[in-house]
C-alpha cells in the first residue's frame, strides 16, 4: 500500500504540526534532504492512522446544535455549537464551536 492511500488529515494535529515544523527547520539548516522529510511526513500519515485504530478504545457522546455539515471527497464535516462531550470516566466538556472531520477508515480496497 502507498502512501497516497491514507489521509492527511493528522498533519494539522498539534503532533503533526510540530513534526513538520521540526523537519521544515533540519530541511532549511541542510541536514535532511527535502525527499526524506516527505517520506517521513508519508510515513507519519500512515503510522498515525494505524496506531489510532489499533489502539485507542476510548469512547465519547457528544450532543450540541448543528451548524453546518458538508460531504465531499468521501469526508464527512461537522460544525458544532454548544457542544457538551461525555467521556468513558463521566468527564462532561463543554465547547462553544466544534470541528469534526470524519473519514472513511477502511482502507482503499477493502470491503
Amino acid at each position: 500500500m502507498t502512501s497516497k492511500e491514507y489521509y492527511e488529515l493528522y498533519r494539522q494535529s498539534s503532533i503533526g504540526l510540530a513534526l513538520i515544523d521540526t523537519l521544515d527547520a533540519m530541511v532549511h539548516e541542510g541536514r535532511i534532504e527535502p525527499q526524506l522529510a516527505m517520506k517521513i511526513v508519508s510515513t507519519f500519515d500512515r503510522v498515525i492512522t494505524e496506531v489510532l485504530a489499533d489502539k485507542v478504545k476510548a469512547r465519547l457522546s457528544f450532543k450540541g446544535h448543528l451548524d453546518t455539515y458538508r460531504f465531499c471527497d468521501e469526508v464527512w464535516t461537522f460544525l458544532i455549537k454548544d457542544a457538551n462531550f461525555k467521556l468513558d470516566n463521566q468527564t462532561n466538556i463543554q465547547a462553544e464551536k466544534v470541528k469534526i472531520v470524519s473519514c472513511n477508515s477502511k482502507k482503499p480496497g477493502e470491503a
